[in-house]
């Protein structure tokens, strides 16, 4: 089940906005970090064990019992509840209303409520559109690759986090739903105008695959944006129809995570069977292994950075610490933490840490994160494209 980034602020937008800072420049989109599989996949005992009377660093009867004083009051149950994760000092603990978790659980799904956008801050502090998905009400509006978000119902983002701007765009202090009006302010060259989009139901594809070069031989980008469902299968395929001896870069660059089980089956693509990771919940072990199979031959490259997180995390450190890739880029983030879902009443969702993931050597992720065997900055995608033509796998 779901876990997030979240940095416990007020509630309101910011609450909001954990929803999408795991997509950290993702515009209209929001996805899961550190997630175990769902109830209905191998994680039902784990998930079932995990939501007993003690949850993380705070129990959850506190949490419950706080939440149920507050509905008999007639208060927010989960505003009660989420002061009580405030103070307890669990960093990616967090408390949805039930709106909130359907639309984290719909993410985890590949779909989102929002207008078709990714953006990232520019270097001058603009927040520039860099990808608009087709068909989309962005796209409908004429919003292009490159313009500038200005405002989102009036309200200037410029000196905002992203995170903030993705709670405004997709209305969660208003709890806006499908079919509701957004107003965007933009720029493009020395022209600026609004445009007003209806927010819609929208499906991601978090795997993307393009050839580096003309050659048979030439290198294959394998981008994976999240570990949402099927983008592990999606890997899997897409490395199986690589030709011939050509090398693969596997992009992990801000892919802030996902379903777990599905970067185990990514992590199957690559290797043929063995250990991808270990974790415990509440104290007790547990393990997740490699379908058996995977191409153990071709050369990987994997890129990385500060916002490769959590789910995407513990791929690299399985492909580094089993010498199946040579890891390119710069530090990644550090969250290798395990959260799980409690109900409570009124309806809320708690999301409280329990565990740890490691590494197959043993090494922890959380708060560390992993270093990668050739560091690198911008230019990461050029520094592996050179790494992995001197592995003998094509440029």
């Amino acid at each position: 089940m779901p876990g997030h980034t979240h940095h416990l602020k007020p509630r309101g937008i910011y609450r909001g906005a954990a929803l999408t800072l795991v997509f950290a420049s993702v515009l209209a989109t929001a996805a899961a970090t550190g997630s175990l599989p769902r109830e209905d996949d191998a994680g039902t005992e784990i998930r079932t064990r995990a939501v007993s009377s003690t949850v993380g660093p705070v129990d959850r009867e506190e949490i419950a019992d706080a939440a149920a004083d507050a509905e008999a009051d007639g208060k927010s149950g989960t505003d009660a509840a989420e002061e009580v994760v405030s103070r307890s000092g669990d960093r990616w603990g967090a408390v949805y209303d039930e709106r909130e978790y359907e639309e984290f659980e719909q993410a985890l799904d590949g779909s989102y409520t929002g207008v078709g956008v990714s953006a990232r801050r520019s270097a001058r502090g603009d927040v520039a559109v860099t990808e608009v998905q087709a068909g989309g009400p962005a796209d409908r509006a004429g919003v292009r690759k490159g313009d500038l978000l200005r405002t989102v119902d009036g309200r200037p983002v410029e000196k905002r986090p992203v995170a903030e701007v993705v709670a405004l765009l997709r209305g969660d202090r208003t709890k806006a739903a499908e079919g509701s009006s957004v107003v965007l302010g933009l720029g493009r060259g020395g022209h600026t105008w609004t445009t007003t989009l209806r927010r819609a139901r929208l499906s991601t594809d978090p795997v993307s695959v393009r050839r580096l070069g003309q050659g048979p031989s030439s290198a294959v980008l394998i981008k994976v944006d999240a570990f949402t469902k099927g983008a592990g299968t999606a890997v899997r395929d897409a490395v199986d129809e690589v030709p011939g001896d050509a090398g693969i870069l596997l992009d992990l660059r801000a892919n802030s995570g996902g379903l777990v089980t599905e970067a185990v089956t990514a992590s199957s693509a690559f290797l043929d069977g063995g250990l991808v990771a270990t974790y415990d919940v509440h104290g007790e072990q547990h393990a997740l292994y490699a379908e058996p199979g995977g191409d153990t031959d071709r050369p990987v490259v994997v890129l990385v950075d500060g916002g490769t997180m959590s789910a995407a995390e513990l791929l690299t450190g399985a492909l580094q610490d089993r010498g199946r890739a040579v890891t390119v880029g710069s530090r990644t983030f550090g969250k290798g933490s395990v959260q799980m879902p409690s109900k409570l009443p009124g309806g809320s969702v708690a999301e409280l840490t329990v565990g740890h993931y490691r590494t197959p050597a043993g090494r922890s992720v959380e708060g560390s994160g992993i270093t990668p065997d050739v560091g690198a900055g911008p230019e990461a995608q050029q520094r592996g494209e050179t790494v992995l033509s001197g592995l003998g796998g094509g440029s």
